[in-house]
């Protein structure tokens, strides 16, 4: 599945928003990509996480475990671990840190695939693959749907996206007048 064909079906899902995003990493931008609309269809998203674990397999084999943080990696970790038949397991917020409940837990050593809906900056996926190391597991590698950082950002494990695209994003001090004008919408799943 190449770049065009998976931006095409964010389209197709309305989920390639234009307007004044404030992102989970605090910064803005004029473009969202609302992943929970793409993965509401299970058809689509069986389709995309096909293709994307596939990518996954060509390059690191099979990885029997796979996580993914709470609230918007959920569904895509699901169906990730289930394309590639492996466990699925999420960290959750508890106090501002990502933490495993619901006794979800690793054996020691164990490979771990960490996914998520969308890259920016990758503090989210940084802090969930701390989780897991300090839990015992070994992160083989990194997927998203969407990496936005046009593959800058450094998750700390090779990255392995569907799609990459460069959207600009800017800090509050810094907000080009387009979106000053606009009011701020924040449409992500940090605050959960």
């Amino acid at each position: 599945m190449d770049r065009d064909t998976v931006l095409q079906e964010f389209r197709n899902a309305g989920a390639l928003l234009e307007g004044h995003f404030l992102l989970s990493s605090g910064l803005h931008s004029p473009v969202y990509l609302q992943c929970a609309r793409v993965l509401m269809d299970p058809v689509r998203a069986a389709r995309l996480c096909a293709a994307l674990a596939q990518r996954v397999r060509d390059h690191y084999g099979e990885i029997p475990l796979v996580v993914s943080p709470a609230m918007g990696g959920v569904i895509v970790g699901y169906e990730m671990a289930r394309q590639m038949r492996a466990d699925s397991v999420f960290v959750e917020r508890v106090a501002g840190k990502f933490a495993f409940r619901r006794g979800f837990a690793m054996k020691p050593g164990q490979r771990v695939l960490m996914v998520e809906d969308v890259v920016t900056t990758g503090l989210s996926s940084r802090e969930c693959i701390a989780t897991i190391r300090a839990s015992g597991g070994h992160v083989v590698a990194a997927a998203c749907l969407i990496d936005r950082s046009g593959g800058a950002a450094d998750v700390g494990v090779p990255l392995i996206s569907l799609a990459q695209i460069t959207a600009p994003v800017y800090s509050a001090d810094d907000l080009p007048p387009q979106l000053r004008a606009l009011p701020a919408v924040k449409p992500g799943s940090r605050a959960l």
